[in-house]
């Protein structure tokens, strides 16, 4: 399956507590793909996908943490006005829903975009993107960026 691992991290909104996650992360030579966060006042969650997802979800589990692994789809689109559009619709069109989706830009040849999505239906958003000739990236894919 054409899926991808992403960690999510429970941060209390405190100064010094982001820095805190990606310094274990540069000390463990663990290399950001993406990132989001979303925030309260008290709290955020931080999702991100890294070349080594286990060793990522490990080492901040031993920090205490409280992290967690998802798995969701990573996708490949043109950098162009209405890709991301005509993505989400072959979606739509097969009644799967993006529950939130990041994206980053990719470098190296024509000008391009990978998403990373959460869907409520991963297996059925996987077989109607690969039907319509949508390029996922896996785990290894996403380790060689």
């Amino acid at each position: 399956m054409d899926v991808i691992k992403q960690i999510s991290v429970f941060l209390e909104n405190k100064k010094g507590r982001l820095s805190l996650v990606t310094r274990c992360l540069k000390e463990a030579s663990i290399d950001l793909r993406a990132l989001s966060i979303a925030d309260t006042t008290d709290f955020g969650i931080l999702r991100f996908v890294v070349n080594h997802p286990d060793k990522a979800y490990e080492l901040l589990q031993a920090y205490g943490f409280t992290v967690s692994m998802t798995e969701v789809i990573a996708v490949e689109i043109p950098d162009q006005p209405g890709a991301l559009a005509d993505v989400l619709a072959v979606l739509d069109a097969a009644d799967v829903n993006v529950e939130y989706l990041y994206a980053f830009g990719m470098s190296g040849g024509p000008r391009r975009v990978l998403n990373v999505l959460r869907l409520d239906d991963t297996e059925k958003g996987i077989n109607v993107l690969r039907e319509k000739g949508i390029r996922l990236f896996c785990d290894a894919e996403i380790m060689q960026l």
